[in-house]
């Protein structure tokens, strides 16, 4: 018997500036599980966008992808209303979850999700894929939470790539959960934690101030890249406190 194949949608965002030093979404398209719905912001220059669950995935087989541009000028936050649980499903494939961001000449790009779950059972292989324009600022956070409370993780497999100016600035790849290549939860790894989480900021003004080196408590640290960008990286018990971590430093160096 064949198994039944996965399900297949694409969440597509395009932001624009409008002339009167707002940012205008000509393009704001969702499909299955994968609702789009238009925000207040904090800012009258940006325009929000929060990703809704519709339905429950990625299951096994399933295929997502957001696709966001941003148009020259643009300034445009992308955030969830809930966490993306990765969930087993019938096929006994990986599911996919690929993000595209795509950042022209003076646009700013804020990606704040909610974090991903892997439940049990689970095998989850995410992708996100950015390309800033010399003069473009992006913050994007991720965070995952290896199992709910009192469960063993899924496979999860995580890839960051991202390009400015045509030359790349950042690959970071992350195994984690049964299957994962061995050490992944020793102490050269995630130390026995099952939270961790990352937030990038990108922003031309760097390029005359680097951030400095520094150690955020015990288990996070903040790297400069070498470009106008700072990684902060930080691991925890739970997702609460690797929040708490990562909110700090995007007040820091993501206002």
């Amino acid at each position: 018997m064949v198994p039944p194949a996965g399900l297949r949608a694409t969440a597509r965002i395009h932001a624009v500036a409008d002339g009167r030093g707002g940012t205008a979404l000509p393009l704001l398209a969702g499909e299955g599980p994968l609702a789009l719905r238009r925000t207040r912001s904090d800012s009258a220059a940006r325009a929000g966008v929060v990703l809704v669950g519709a339905m429950s995935a990625p299951l096994g087989g399933d295929h997502l992808t957001v696709e966001a541009t941003a148009g020259p000028g643009a300034n445009l936050a992308l955030s969830s209303a809930a966490a993306t649980l990765a969930l087993p499903g019938r096929s006994g494939r990986p599911a996919r979850y690929d993000v595209h961001l795509t950042l022209e000449d003076e646009a700013s790009v804020r990606w704040l999700p909610e974090p991903l779950v892997s439940v049990r059972g689970s095998d989850l292989r995410v992708r996100t894929r950015v390309r800033l324009a010399p003069t473009a600022r992006l913050v994007l956070r991720e965070e995952q939470v290896l199992g709910r409370t009192g469960e063993a993780p899924g496979l999860l497999h995580s890839r960051l790539t991202v390009h400015r100016g045509g030359r790349p600035l950042l690959d970071q790849e992350l195994a984690c959960g049964p299957g994962a290549p061995g050490g992944w939860d020793g102490p050269a790894g995630l130390a026995g934690h099952r939270a961790l989480g990352q937030l990038l900021v990108v922003d031309p003004a760097f390029a005359g101030a680097p951030p400095a080196a520094a150690v955020l408590g015990e288990f996070a640290a903040v790297t400069p890249l070498a470009g106008p960008a700072v990684l902060v990286t930080a691991l925890a018990p739970d997702a609460l406190r690797v929040r708490e971590l990562l909110d700090a430093a995007c007040r820091t160096y993501g206002r």
